[in-house]
């Protein structure tokens, strides 16, 4: 098995074996151009994700600058996917992404790790670890996501939250390491935020 196709199993593998870094540059290429987009070119931003990323859904918006090592070529988003500014995909491998889920700024998702053993690290070895995130979520501002991590749906990870285990459905999990707080619940359906309710008549 060539270091490509260690991509996606999980194995240690070189990342800067020839192979991988010609696909790699040509992927970076094409990040540098969406980045040079202008905010009016919103059609030329949707069509130009399309051909960058794995698979993107309708109607999905990512503000620019986007960081992403193989330029989205290893993320799948659903539809009505929103990400603010400095999105950090480390996409070594494959990250998921469901349907409306909004992502705040300065996240960073990373598949990537490397050895805990010195010697390999010196020789620049890595591994990499798929990432699933749910439908409906809401990753907070500045919020980590480890390699191998699964967020369940429906989930709002708090601002600054480094998730570092899995995360189950309908919950609000916040810290460093994230943990579960709570769970999504019936004050919810009445409250937005700080006893603010909500004037469904005005939705």
């Amino acid at each position: 098995m060539g270091m490509k196709e260690r991509l996606h199993t999980g194995e240690i593998y070189f990342p800067n074996d020839e192979e991988i870094m010609k696909e790699q540059i040509k992927k970076l290429d094409r990040l540098y151009d969406f980045n040079m987009t202008r905010p009016t070119e919103l059609e030329k931003r949707g069509a130009m994700l399309k051909e960058m990323f794995a698979e993107i859904g309708e109607d999905c918006y990512i503000e620019p600058p986007l960081h992403s090592n193989f330029g989205g070529g290893h993320v799948h988003f659903g539809k009505n996917v929103y990400a603010n500014f400095n999105l950090t995909l480390v996409d070594d491998t494959h990250i998921y992404v469901g349907d409306y889920t909004m992502i705040g700024p300065n996240v960073t998702i990373a598949t990537a790790g490397h050895p805990i053993l010195p010697e390999l690290r010196e020789k620049g070895y890595q591994f990499n670890m798929p990432v699933h995130i749910g439908k409906n979520c809401w990753i907070g501002a500045g919020a980590v996501i480890l390699p191998g991590i699964t967020i369940g749906d429906n989930v709002v990870v708090g601002a600054g939250s480094v998730v570092t285990k899995d995360l189950p459905s309908n919950v609000v999990a916040v810290g460093n390491p994230c943990k579960v707080l709570r769970e999504v619940n019936e004050y919810d359906r009445e409250y937005y935020f700080r006893g603010r309710k909500i004037d469904y008549s005005k939705l």
